[in-house]
């Protein structure tokens, strides 16, 4: 059911905003000269993915989690992508490929090893990751890989439909901000 309800979600809203997706990849092209950020990161079943998002820092960044980068590599109008999470909606792409939920644990980066250790002896990468879910809401980063183990565990064993659709109304809604830049 949650597949199906990724699939129509993606389609339409890749649809729909499509020219949103162009715009801001125009508008990218003259902040950055590169307005799509390609990074492998950790998928179902510890399997790797190129996650997609438009990019919201400077070329030059070293390739980090988030709560690990300098807020000087934000670009003043990646500032504007994080806060309204557009920079978020390329990812509508992993999520028609099967890569991505909209609702599940965000993915990490392979180099992040304390949070994969404890991700994997809960189980969260038994399912999809997700471009939003509880931790993002609660405001729990990958600062703190137990905790946020622990969370995505949490939102993995109580996700129903309701609160599917509630995750990404909060998030849409702009609760939570995840794995902000610090």
């Amino acid at each position: 059911m949650i597949r199906t309800l990724d699939i129509l979600a993606a389609f339409f809203g890749l649809l729909c905003l499509w020219p949103i997706l162009v715009i801001v990849s125009i508008i990218g092209f003259f902040d950055t000269g590169s307005p799509i950020f390609v990074q492998e990161r950790v998928g179902r079943n510890k399997k790797p993915f190129k996650l997609v998002k438009f990019r919201t820092m400077t070329i030059e960044t070293k390739s980090v989690a988030s709560h690990l980068a300098s807020t000087t590599s934000i670009t003043k109008f990646g500032l504007t992508l994080r806060k309204t999470k557009i920079d978020e909606l390329p990812q509508l792409i992993n999520v028609l490929k099967g890569e991505m939920s909209l609702v599940g644990p965000r993915p990490n980066l392979f180099n992040q090893e304390e949070l994969i250790s404890e991700r994997d002896a809960l189980g969260v990468y038994d399912v999809l990751p997700g471009i939003t879910g509880l931790a993002q809401v609660q405001n729990i980063d990958m600062s703190t890989p137990s905790l946020l183990a622990k969370t995505d565990k949490k939102m993995i064993d109580t996700l129903t439909v309701q609160s599917y659709f509630q995750y990404i109304i909060m998030t849409v809604t702009g609760s939570g901000s995840g794995d902000a830049v610090k």
